[in-house]
């Protein structure tokens, strides 16, 4: 077995941001800035950018890695991932710094994402060991079935960057645990918590072209990746726009794909909700993470009886958001992640304004000591659901109220949406909490909590123009990541 920790650490970390392939740090055929997007000053570190000829070198190393990965015994699987798992936590408070300076959220959250991470390794390590598979009768006699998982095969996946290490290791670990072996392209923007994670796994005993760091733009080694017809699977996860072409270039190859694209949540809130926690949920939903979450709650579809108190009291909680570097204490609100998305949200606020929304807060871009892409947190009311800015994925700091009526018109319009992914309800009704569940086109649901938060042990994924394919998380992961063998054998 070739070790791709044959390098010690120091040596490895003498030898900054280059690619990884086939167990070696090679150099790319160029690199990139990498600037913290609170200060603009920080310099986080320059990485390597692959060449289109590099990344196929990624996608030959990996096929002859897998083989010898799918070869090597559970125990020493299960070993590896847990080892990643636990530096992972081990290293939570160092490397959630860095992931909150190169993408932006608050450092708690950025400690917690890495802290989730070292999680998802430690399940999926436990889930190499429960690879039970399934023995039956023949319907003709003295004829055993049994039918058996096996790896699919080299896995590329594409992560976006608003969860620069939570999303990514969602797809890498039950990849590695299931066998197989994967083209791991990070989003371009946020490669430094990518590069750390590498890191860590290249110093495990694995075969040389098991994991391979291929960094670069979507528009070259993106586009060849998903183009490949050499791969057996692909991950992605994005926009819907380019979900769709990693659809068509997947489906001209017969590979395997899995997309989680964009979304439309809403939090309803019902006549006989809590108000402080509708708040609380509101908030958590549409603002942490500086609302770049797929899971925000960017529509908030409030009962007539109660929009008012609602509203006044959204309105005071923003008066009190801090926002601010995310490395500061009590600063809950962080930058935008770039001038493009900052960009894009004060584009949002004036679409919305022309089309008649009234503004309640926020909406405009914030000075602060150091020059970053900081924006208020942003809620408008006087909204309706055909208005743009409640059709379109609104990536940021933004929410709108939608009055309706009753709980019943609320949701018929959170389903008013070409998208699917999560739906939450505040009320103390059994009853309607029951109906929403029933009802909500939505692949997750939420009972009074925030839209935005999920579990790593059970599945997640949307319904509509959010998800394609297999659900991801939980023991769901192996229906992508595995493929099915029926065998039958007659004794003589």
């Amino acid at each position: 077995m070739a070790q791709a920790a044959s390098q010690p650490r120091s040596q490895l970390r003498s030898q900054p941001h280059a690619l990884y392939l086939n167990g070696q740090w090679v150099e790319g055929e160029s690199q990139v800035e990498n600037r913290n997007p609170s200060d603009l000053s920080d310099v986080i570190g320059h990485y390597a950018q692959a060449s289109v000829e590099q990344l196929h070198e990624a996608v030959r190393a990996a096929e002859q890695g897998q083989k010898a990965w799918a070869k090597t015994g559970l125990e020493h699987r299960y070993g590896v991932l847990m080892a990643i798992g636990d530096e992972l936590i081990a290293r939570k408070a160092e490397l959630g710094e860095q992931l909150s300076r190169e993408e932006g959220k608050p450092l708690a959250e950025g400690v917690g994402e890495v802290h989730r991470s070292g999680q998802f390794f430690h399940y999926y390590a436990a889930e190499v060991l429960r690879q039970i598979d399934e023995r039956v009768d023949s319907v003709r006699p003295g004829v055993e079935v049994d039918v058996r998982r096996e790896p699919v095969g080299v896995v590329g996946i594409i992560s976006p960057w608003n969860f620069p290490l939570a999303t990514a290791v969602w797809k890498i670990a039950p990849a590695l645990a299931f066998g197989n072996a994967v083209i791991f392209k990070p989003a371009n923007l946020v490669p430094a918590s990518a590069w750390a994670l590498t890191e860590i796994i290249a110093r495990q005993d694995i075969p040389a072209g098991t994991f391979n760091l291929v960094m670069g733009p979507g528009s070259s080694v993106g586009d060849a990746l998903i183009a490949s017809p050499d791969i057996h699977a692909l991950s992605f996860t994005g926009s819907l726009e380019v979900g769709r072409r990693v659809a068509s270039a997947t489906a001209a190859n017969l590979v395997k794909c899995q997309l989680e694209m964009g979304s439309k949540n809403a939090l309803i809130v019902a006549d006989d909700a809590d108000l402080d926690l509708a708040v609380e949920a509101a908030f958590n939903g549409a603002y942490s993470g500086t609302g770049q979450k797929c899971t925000a709650s960017s529509r908030l579809i409030v009962t007539e009886k109660v929009h008012d108190a609602f509203v006044d009291k959204l309105t005071q909680k923003l008066e009190q958001a801090r926002v601010g570097n995310p490395l500061t204490d009590g600063v809950n609100v962080g930058p935008l992640a770039s001038q493009s998305q900052l960009d894009a949200n004060l584009e949002w606020v004036e679409r919305a304004r022309k089309d008649g929304a009234k503004l309640a807060f926020g909406g405009e871009r914030l000075e602060r000591d150091t020059e970053g892409y900081f924006m208020a947190p942003t809620l408008f009311v006087d909204t309706t659901n055909d208005m743009a800015v409640n059709r379109e994925e609104v990536f940021g700091p933004v929410a709108c109220v939608i009055k309706v009526a009753d709980a019943n018109e609320a949701i018929e319009v959170l389903n008013d949406t070409r998208y699917g992914l999560t739906a939450g309800i505040i009320t103390d009704s059994l009853a309607l909490a029951t109906e929403f569940k029933a009802r909500a086109e939505t692949g997750c649901v939420m009972v009074n909590l925030a839209t935005a938060g999920t579990d790593y042990h059970v599945p997640f994924g949307g319904r509509k123009h959010s998800s394609f394919g297999p659900r991801e998380q939980g023991r769901y992961a192996r229906e992508f990541y595995t493929v099915v063998k029926t065998s039958y054998v007659k004794a003589n």
